[in-house]
């Protein structure tokens, strides 16, 4: 069979202007795709898809569109038949694990929902291929490290169990219908920025996530760091978790679909994405706070409920099925990090609605 990739096959991107997104697009129209964002902006900035346009070279196609909305389907997809599908990279949805936790009905809403729509997209274009953005959050407290995909799986909250039963929902489709194409990418903590430092996370409010919210501290933005827990039995008694480049993860997106387009029958797939060591909070607080040249100031306040020690990824088979391998370590995602967040220290904020170009 001929390799869609390189016959400029067309993909639909759902969440593409978010932090993810943003960096997969670039991949895939650098690497010759042919790409539509869906994206409703709700947690992210129409300015991400000017960025991404100026980095690649080209321009993505952009859909405005809440793809949970099931009024909206048709259309959607009377817009993508003009020009054909080829499958999707899907990673629309709701991502804060504490704010899921608070509203467990609107992320089974929006997560849940945005899947079955697409589905019924795919099926209306006649482009039965997916790679899913998935995440760690599917195998819960239950498992040792290395955590390879045969492991135990148990969300601790609704986030994660909107990862997990789309999950379901795509494999049960596949199941029922043999042309399906299903790669499901669960992947472990994504850091990191494009290295322009044209593109980055922009996390709306208080940082969810250990790397913005040190990114926010060495701007200015916030006066210190709280790290849950410093009596973990780690090395230095600091949670320890995988965290891999968004580029890494971008270009394993990539790999997937290429697999996916290149096979000639249907399957399901769960996949890791994750550097496979672990660092400490501190390790990577000293560490951005050398990219930065400052230090990070922080205190230690009590464990978190639900926290465990330590996580971090068996990627053996992302290497043995894809060729995929993270070319970048800790150094590299505090330096480009730091280069989105010092370059941008207000995100995209009100230079990045003014429409202004990143330079």
């Amino acid at each position: 069979m001929a390799d869609k990739q390189s016959s400029g096959a067309h993909i639909l991107l759902t969440g593409g202007a978010g932090y993810i997104g943003s960096h997969v697009a670039v991949v895939l129209l650098e690497a010759g795709y042919d790409v539509t964002i869906l994206d409703n902006f709700a947690n992210s900035s129409p300015v991400a898809v000017e960025r991404i346009s100026e980095i690649a070279g080209r321009k993505p196609h952009l859909i405005r569109a809440d793809l949970s909305d099931r009024d909206s389907m048709e259309a959607i997809a009377a817009q993508i038949m003009a020009t054909g599908l080829d499958g999707a990279v899907h990673l629309a949805g709701l991502k804060a694990v504490g704010e899921s936790v608070e509203q467990p009905a609107r992320y089974y809403d929006q997560n849940i929902n945005s899947t079955l729509n697409l589905i019924e997209i795919l099926k209306i274009c006649q482009a039965p291929v997916v790679v899913f953005s998935s995440s760690a959050t599917v195998y819960g407290e239950l498992n040792d490290s290395p955590v390879a995909e045969s492991a135990l799986t148990g969300p601790t909250n609704p986030y994660g169990m909107t990862k997990l039963f789309n999950e379901q929902i795509l494999a049960d489709q596949a199941r029922a219908d043999g042309a399906w194409k299903v790669v499901n990418l669960r992947y472990f903590n994504p850091v990191g920025a494009h290295p322009s430092g044209c593109i980055g996370e922009d996390p709306l409010g208080i940082p969810n996530n250990l790397f913005p919210f040190v990114a926010q501290v060495a701007v200015g933005r916030r006066k210190l760091l709280k790290i849950f827990g410093g009596d973990y039995p780690t090395g230095d008694g600091t949670g320890v978790r995988d965290y891999i480049h968004v580029m890494d993860l971008a270009e394993g997106h990539r790999m997937a679909l290429d697999h996916a387009l290149s096979r000639e029958e249907g399957f399901v797939q769960a996949i890791n994405l994750g550097s496979g060591r672990g660092n400490s909070v501190l390790e990577v607080v000293d560490a951005f706070g050398e990219a930065a040249g400052c230090s990070i100031p922080y205190e230690i306040a009590p464990r978190r409920s639900g926290d465990v020690a330590e996580i971090y990824a068996d990627a053996s088979l992302a290497s043995d099925l894809l060729g995929w391998h993270p070319t970048r370590v800790l150094a590299d995602m505090c330096r480009d990090h730091w280069a989105w967040q010092s370059l941008n220290p207000q995100g995209y904020g009100p230079a990045g609605e003014n429409g202004e170009a990143c330079t």
